[in-house]
């Protein structure tokens, strides 16, 4: 019991947030009837919250170094109205323009990334002028008008669903063999770390205990994919979010630069004594997130089929929202994937379930100020206890 409890106290923030996302799933699908968990309903949540959940995980990494990016939302609008231009007005192949956008990302957070690492210009500051600049740009680009319609093969990147290649009926087979999958290969993990875990000597869940979690995490996952089996099966955009989730967790989590990337939020100038490059990374940690709003930026202008003005307005606070209730200390050192993910959803069940009983938005962004008001004194009160 002992051990139970160190353990979640050592992961109090994220337990608690995930507590918190499963009582509000389930106040709103009380509240609406039963239409929160509809299966169109939850498709559609995916769909609305993908480009915010894709900006949660940059964000989560330069808050996690101890900085800010307020830039985020233009450049995502800077992006839309650049992929618009090139499809729809020059005719430039779909794939080819996805790689420019994502390649003009990089520069655009290099850009940022130069002025806030080697030039020591705050980055409040620095991204600050950055959503100024490419908010005018876009404005300038598309002359307060909007370019629309986007290629049908675009679009698929926000609106298509994986193909049934099994032709189930009434029900999409190759969903549910997904789930099956995910769900073997989450077993494994758990079982493998938790093994490791005790070889090595660490605190581990008691064996009743990790077996509830498993099966709780197990019927989660069969749960939601047999719900999206029963509609149109995964959309693309979920694939592609899974395979984020996944890849920046194992650098966040196992790797050399990872490591790094706590060490610099944690004390930066113990980390550069210690003999890491700070400055480079806090570079590359601005080129990625460059990266993740131009991705972001695409996703939304293919979901909307155009590209306009007022794109991506915003955003940039979401994100932020969505980090810091995931668990990111606003001091920097603190901070997952998981958690920034589980915040990002948290926001977007919120923003779902008020919307079908009809709040105004003024309530909304109301109620939404007052949750990240809460998280973060949380955080900071979780602090005082230690």
């Amino acid at each position: 019991m002992k051990t139970f409890l160190k353990i979640v106290q050592n992961n109090i923030r994220q337990y608690s947030m995930t507590f918190a996302l499963l009582l509000i799933m389930l106040l709103f699908q009380i509240l609406t009837d039963g239409v929160l968990l509809q299966p169109l309903n939850i498709t559609n949540l995916i769909l609305q919250n993908s480009y915010i959940l894709i900006l949660a995980i940059g964000m989560v990494l330069v808050i996690i170094t101890g900085h800010i990016d307020l830039s985020v939302g233009s450049i995502a609008a800077f992006i839309g109205a650049l992929s618009a231009i090139l499809m729809i007005q020059m005719n430039m192949d779909p794939f080819f323009t996805v790689v420019l956008c994502l390649l003009m990302g990089a520069i655009v957070g290099a850009w940022q990334g130069f002025w806030v690492a080697y030039v020591k210009i705050p980055a409040f500051i620095v991204t600050l002028a950055g959503m100024l600049i490419f908010r005018g740009i876009t404005l300038i680009m598309l002359q307060g008008q909007s370019i629309a319609p986007f290629p049908p093969a675009f679009q698929q990147l926000s609106a298509g669903f994986l193909p049934d290649v099994f032709n189930g009926s009434t029900i999409h087979l190759l969903s549910l063999i997904i789930g099956v999958v995910l769900i073997g290969m989450l077993v494994f993990l758990e079982v493998r770390a938790r093994r490791k875990q005790l070889k090595n000597g660490f605190d581990a869940l008691p064996r009743s205990l990790f077996l509830l979690k498993i099966v709780g995490m197990a019927a989660v996952i069969g749960v939601f994919t047999y719900i999206l089996a029963d509609y149109r099966g995964i959309p693309n955009i979920l694939i592609l979010l899974i395979v984020l989730i996944a890849f920046y967790s194992f650098v966040m989590k196992k790797t050399v630069i990872g490591r790094h990337i706590y060490a610099v939020g944690g004390n930066e100038k113990a980390a550069s004594l210690s003999g890491i490059k700070t400055k480079r990374v806090t570079f590359m940690v601005f080129v990625n997130m460059g990266v993740l709003a131009a991705l972001s930026g695409l996703i939304f202008a293919a979901r909307l089929n155009a590209a306009t003005p007022r794109a991506g307005n915003l955003f940039e606070l979401d994100a932020i929202a969505a980090s810091f209730i995931g668990g990111a200390s606003a001091y920097g050192g603190v901070g997952s994937i998981i958690g920034a993910v589980i915040g990002g959803l948290v926001m977007g069940v919120m923003n779902n379930g008020m919307s079908i009983l009809g709040l105004g938005i003024d309530w909304q962004q109301a109620i939404k100020g007052l949750v990240l008001l809460a998280a973060v004194a949380f955080d900071i009160m979780n602090k005082k206890r230690s």
